[in-house]
């Protein structure tokens, strides 16, 4: 009976992470693509500058590059974990639960490890809003994915 109580626990905390993680793929997808258009352009006479970092990125500070291929990442995963999880939502059995909870676990992980750029790209300043709009989707992210695991171990048949 608590098993059963669980589930709309687990999907509404599923269909809220997969918004929260195409909203991160969407912006993450943006500022790549500004750094990709607004990179270095180093032609054949020129050298490279003192501080070049093959991971530059127009907009934000030094640790930006790697808290939005990671934000990335992380979104790609999140949002691949849905899939596990719909399917175990479907059937809410203990023979699809180990798909959906390493997939979550992945994701999570993976999360935690983008957050941790988030947190280091906030101690260095100078950012815009959409930055600060993953790093808070990610900080949110990271205790949902949590919550959204912990809601699908109900299942007890």
């Amino acid at each position: 009976m608590a098993a059963q109580q669980m589930k709309p626990v687990a999907s509404l905390l599923l269909v809220l992470n997969f918004c929260m993680y195409a909203i991160v793929l969407g912006i993450g997808a943006w500022s790549m693509n500004k750094a990709i258009s607004h990179g270095f352009l180093i032609g054949a006479d020129y050298s490279l500058p003192a501080h070049f970092s093959p991971i530059y990125f127009p907009m934000g500070n030094a640790a930006t590059g790697f808290f939005v291929m990671f934000a990335l990442i992380a979104g790609v995963a999140g949002a691949a974990s849905v899939i596990a999880g719909a399917s175990h939502l479907q059937s809410w059995t203990t023979a699809s639960l180990p798909a959906a909870v390493s997939a979550a676990t992945i994701a999570w992980s993976l999360t935690l490890l983008a957050m941790g750029f988030g947190c280091k790209e906030i101690e260095l300043g100078m950012r815009n809003a959409r930055l600060r709009t993953i790093e808070a989707f990610l900080i949110i992210l990271s205790a949902t994915q949590l919550l959204y695991i912990a809601a699908i171990y109900g299942v007890r048949k």
